[in-house]
């Protein structure tokens, strides 16, 4: 199975729910993540979110930012993003139901992470609980899927 985490720049949350998610998960499965937007494209992580990763031992220093593409809708089982605008970009480049049935936020009740990137290191620890919790579940939910 393979899932994507995407965000706006991919340098934040959907870096911290990919390292997170992969955790929490068998070697099988596989995690990536991308943005909405190609500004940072080749770059790193944010600091602020290995610094924030590192402290839960999870390593996030090899990924690279990289843009959500329509060839991801061929290469991913499940897409989750991380808030309303990101559903909204993701799903307009959806060619069918089949690809937009893969799709959806990845905080349950239509809630939406929070982007920390202009705020303190406290708002990225705000994120990384948030996204441990929800990770947590999907994993139990991911791992169970497979099993059926």
């Amino acid at each position: 199975m393979k899932i994507l985490m995407v965000c706006l720049g991919n340098i934040c949350r959907s870096p911290l729910a990919e390292g997170i998610l992969q955790s929490k998960l068998p070697e099988n499965f596989v995690v990536d993540s991308a943005g909405t937007i190609a500004m940072h494209e080749g770059k790193s992580p944010d600091h602020r979110s290995i610094s924030t990763a590192k402290k839960y031992e999870i390593d996030l220093s090899a990924q690279k930012s990289r843009p959500f593409s329509a060839k991801d809708f061929r290469e991913y089982d499940r897409i989750y993003c991380m808030d309303r605008n990101n559903l909204k970009d993701v799903l307009s480049l959806a060619e069918n139901d089949l690809q937009r049935q893969k799709v959806s936020l990845i905080l349950e009740n239509n809630q939406e992470v929070p982007d920390p990137y202009w705020g303190t290191m406290a708002d990225f620890e705000k994120v990384y609980q948030l996204l441990d919790e929800t990770c947590e579940k999907l994993a139990t939910n991911l791992k169970e899927s497979i099993n059926k």
